[in-house]
């Protein structure tokens, strides 16, 4: 097989495909310019937007329409080259070949370390570049090849039944926010002018399954659970990372599909919040209007209500339609003229149209890719990502004068379990079972059985064997592991579930399991025999759970001494569990969503009222709380203190929490700043997450950490007033360790 010759002369090819680039632009811009630049779009020296306004207005309408389409045909009298938008990287660049694979989005959210994640997605970004410069160096233009990309999902993950959630970052919205502002910024970069690549919120807004219906349903949440649950995160995207892209959702939102919107996507995004970048719709969407909506009954009438409503790109073939639309008076030249400048402006501010020189990013080599220190990094957000559920008598770290260790579980060597979703490839992705064995000392032996076949494939099989006795396969795995646990001093026990069995609009035949969503929160029923089985030998038990969303892990919880929650954790998933299992790290990582006893603990699943779901509105005993995370340190809360107990809505609070590790363990430690709003306001969470910090203490260290939280994040949308309010009346600060370990309380007065 011939080598790739990027790889065998990475620096030699990069600096071939630079001088390329720049002569193909001298040529292009004297051959088009006089004695300067006689088309004022190919001027470097003027501004952005009057250079776009000259290109689209040299653009013929058949070119225009044909520049909204994801897949952008080159305009070759204008040097415009072949362009397709849509481009994925959830959490590493996605399906386009090897690159770097971080821990799922519910993952990097349980780090709790916004400042981490940005330097992720700075990561990314550079993989992006280095694969666009190598695509284009060979004149390719496809799918997943592009510098725009559909990241991230920052949907509020309402209800652990939906197969997406995994996506998302969890369930609070303060938290989503923090964390989805750092991915934007590490995504984009901070060059004033030029974007290293462009960043997507998406689905905007209230769409969180099930996945079953989301081409049908119409989403009619409360006044205040829309400005309080599900807009926040998208306005400080917007207003705060400046993200420059926004995706639609497929359903409707108070009987208005979201791609032609009005009210959200003009009234919301660029009115109040003043979005001044692109809008995309969902794939396929703007076929929805008409096809599963029946809102309007043809293509044309649902491209022009898409394009009135500002969404600017389709992704699908619906805008083909527009030509035919303006004939017929639907819309009119100058609504696809705004759309088409919106959507040049973003490929002239990511470089496009200028000479590499002037890009600060175009410097990026193909070797730059898939590299020792982005693997680094990705090992690094596992370890910060997996959370300690349980560890009673201090069972984790495992002893080195443990001698056999037994591997038991469906997911011990399979890879689909580390990569989640809208993911890359690795180039030598770590299993947990290889982790384990990478890890373990001198003298320990490692043992390893399956015990039980993963869900799919069992459901697979017995529906091809019609099963009706006694199953010969389960009852030799369930033996097989019987027998190595009996050999052990500890079991290590690989469980869960797995992105074959919850994702995007999934065709599953598992039981617990539909359409990509799940009907129940258990463990498969194959895995808590087995669990039970392995019980009775009397060896103790550490699960490690791989999953995107909560399960009700109520019988481990009770009966096993320690828990582990790795979620989908990456190519270096398998040494970040192991890490934490030998006490090579000390695991910090907290839950960034509820974990429930029983899904009859939660109200139906297609109600998208807030009321009764979170830990904001949840009025049951959970069974890990949200926020919760143990670790091999101990912490005690010693002191909280506030510049102000009185304070006006333009003020800032000053937060000062004093901690001390009392244990002789350094660790991490994820202060949390919950508020409580007044009794007297009506429909208010129990408390809110306005506040947190991830601070790292050396063993018996004592610290002081200052949390800054502005008056004004204290809001509330006010139905009476059609606005966000900040409530005058006596407000409760409560600092603790979960949103259930509350160590500190202080009462705030607002006047």
């Amino acid at each position: 097989m011939a080598l790739n010759p990027f790889l065998r002369y990475p620096k030699r090819i990069s600096f071939l495909v630079f001088l390329c680039f720049s002569l193909s632009f001298c040529v292009f811009a004297q051959t088009n310019t006089g004695k300067n630049f006689n088309a004022a779009y190919l001027d470097p020296d003027i501004s952005f937007e009057a250079r776009v306004k000259d290109l689209v207005s040299r653009m013929t309408l058949e070119e225009k329409v044909s520049q909204m389409q994801y897949t952008a045909p080159a305009i070759t009298r204008l040097g415009i080259q072949e362009y397709n938008w849509w481009n994925e990287c959830l959490h590493g660049v996605a399906r386009n070949g090897i690159a770097t694979v971080f821990p799922q989005a519910i993952g990097m959210a349980a780090t709790w370390n916004p400042l981490l994640i940005r330097q992720e997605a700075d990561i990314i970004a550079t993989e992006a570049r280095a694969k666009y410069y190598e695509a284009i160096a060979k004149d390719q233009h496809g799918i997943y090849q592009g510098l725009t990309f559909w990241s991230p999902n920052i949907n509020i993950f309402r209800d652990p039944r939906w197969g997406r959630g995994q996506e998302t970052y969890g369930e609070d919205p303060c938290l989503t926010a923090r964390i989805g502002k750092s991915f934007v910024e590490g995504l984009q970069g901070d060059d004033p002018k030029y974007f290293k690549v462009i960043s997507t919120a998406k689905h905007f807004a209230v769409h969180s399954g099930p996945e079953s219906e989301r081409h049908r349903f119409d989403a009619w949440p409360t006044q205040r659970d829309l400005y309080d649950t599900y807009l926040p995160a998208f306005e400080a995207l917007v207003k705060e990372a400046g993200v420059y892209s926004v995706m639609s959702c497929y359903n409707r939102v108070f009987g208005t599909p979201s791609s032609a919107n009005m009210f959200l996507f003009d009234n919301i995004l660029r009115g109040k919040w003043g979005f001044n970048g692109y809008v995309v719709s969902d794939c396929w969407a703007i076929s929805d209007i008409y096809s599963f909506h029946n809102f309007v009954p043809t293509a044309e009438k649902a491209s022009s209500l898409s394009v009135r409503a500002g969404v600017d790109l389709a992704c699908g073939p619906e805008y083909g339609s527009l030509l035919k639309a303006v004939e017929l008076g639907y819309t009119t030249e100058h609504e696809v003229d705004v759309a088409v400048e919106r959507l040049m402006l973003a490929r002239f501010r990511l470089g496009m149209f200028d000479p590499p020189a002037m890009v600060p990013y175009a410097g990026i080599k193909a070797s730059e890719n898939n590299t020792t220190g982005h693997r680094d990094l990705a090992l690094n957000v596992a370890r910060e990502s997996i959370v300690l559920l349980k560890n009673e008598n201090k069972t984790l770290p495992l002893s080195r004068k443990i001698r056999t260790i037994a591997v038991i579980g469906p997911y011990a060597e399979d890879t689909s379990v580390l990569l989640g979703n809208y993911n890359g490839t690795p180039s030598a992705p770590v299993t947990i079972l290889q982790g384990i064995k990478n890890r373990a000392g001198k003298g320990q032996k490692v043992l390893y059985a399956a015990g039980a076949e993963r869900p799919e494939i069992n459901a697979k099989r017995l529906l091809e064997e019609k099963n009706a006795g006694i199953d010969k396969v389960v009852e030799q795995l369930e033996s097989e592991a019987v027998k190595i646990a009996l050999k052990a001093d500890v079991l290590i026990f690989s469980g869960g579930i797995s992105p074959n069995l919850e994702g995007e609009e999934m065709e599953v035949k598992v039981k617990g399991f539909k359409g990509g969503d799940r009907n129940d929160l258990e463990l498969p029923g194959n895995q808590q025999m087995l669990l039970e089985k392995l019980k009775a030998t009397g060896k103790p038990i550490i699960l490690v759970a791989t999953n995107g969303s909560a399960l009700a892990l109520n019988w481990a919880q009770a009966n096993l001494p320690a828990i582990v929650e790795a979620w989908y954790p990456g190519e270096e998933g398998g040494n970040a569990v192991a890490d934490v299992l030998f006490g090579n790290f000390n695991p910090a990582g907290r839950l960034p969503l509820t974990f429930y006893k029983s899904v009859d603990d939660l109200p139906a699943f297609d109600n998208y009222s807030m009321e009764g779901r979170t830990y904001r509105y949840f009025r049951s005993e959970p069974l890990y709380p949200f926020g919760h995370g143990l670790s091999y340190s101990t912490f005690d809360y010693l002191g909280i203190n506030v510049n102000n107990s009185k304070v006006l809505e333009t003020d800032t609070l000053s937060i000062i929490v004093k901690v001390k590790n009392t244990s002789p363990v350094e660790g991490d430690e994820v202060v949390q700043v919950y508020i409580r709003q007044p009794a007297e306001v009506e429909g208010q969470p129990i408390k809110a997450l306005k506040a947190f910090n991830r601070v790292s203490f050396q063993a018996g260290e004592t610290k002081e950490i200052t949390l800054m939280l502005p008056v004004s994040q204290l809001r509330h949308f006010e139905p009476k007033a059609g606005d966000y309010v900040v409530a005058k009346g006596s407000y409760e600060i409560q600092v603790g360790a979960s949103s259930s370990d509350i160590r500190l309380r202080k009462t705030l007065i607002i006047d």
